[in-house]
């Protein structure tokens, strides 16, 4: 994380490796170590979430609980090579909007454009989909780009209304952790 002068805040290591057609990384890359972050910059309380951790809201509500005042999620995300039918754009957008409204909180998704060649790769390579977005603390769209656009999505919040509005709700106040046990036991085989 780099703050607005350039300094260097520190590292947040991607947490969730996806391991499928196109998306082969648990064959490159281990899941991060750092745990989640979130970091005080001269903007706000960020919490970042790299790529495949946007589609875990545990990831969302673990960094809204650690105080992020806003959730970013870099990503590089297009087409399924296993079937160039399916088009996530929509459910990826649904997915992080879900964030803002269960967590109160501004979601800011940023993705990669453009048409990547592979050699022996299904339907040739990859088309990412873009569709950056922010998304306020009701998961409504404030600022997008289309599937093909690049540019900057941009979009202004009151951070002392959503910590209010964040309250009201009560989505903290009223969480049954001792009910969530299911969440950190082992995966079934």
């Amino acid at each position: 994380m780099v703050d607005a002068d350039g300094s260097l805040l520190g590292v947040y290591r991607k947490s969730h490796i996806p391991d499928g057609p196109g998306y082969m990384e648990k064959y490159y890359f281990r899941p991060g170590d750092t745990g989640f972050k979130v970091w005080d910059t001269r903007f706000g309380r960020l919490g970042v979430g790299i790529c495949w951790d946007q589609w875990y809201p545990e990831a969302a509500r673990a960094m809204t609980l650690m105080g992020a005042e806003v959730l970013l999620y870099p990503t590089a995300i297009g087409s399924e090579p296993h079937d160039a039918t399916l088009d996530t754009a929509a459910p990826w957008r649904r997915a992080m909007q879900g964030h803002a409204v269960s967590n109160v909180i501004p979601v800011v998704g940023a993705n990669r454009i453009g048409f990547e060649p592979w050699e022996n790769y299904p339907n040739g390579g990859q088309a990412f989909y873009g569709s950056s977005f922010i998304a306020d603390h009701r998961g409504d769209l404030v600022s997008t780009l289309g599937r093909d656009d690049e540019g900057l999505v941009q979009a202004s919040f009151d951070l002392d209304f959503l910590s209010a509005h964040r309250a009201a709700w009560g989505f903290f106040r009223d969480r049954r952790a001792d009910l969530y046990g299911a969440l950190t036991a082992p995966r079934p085989s």
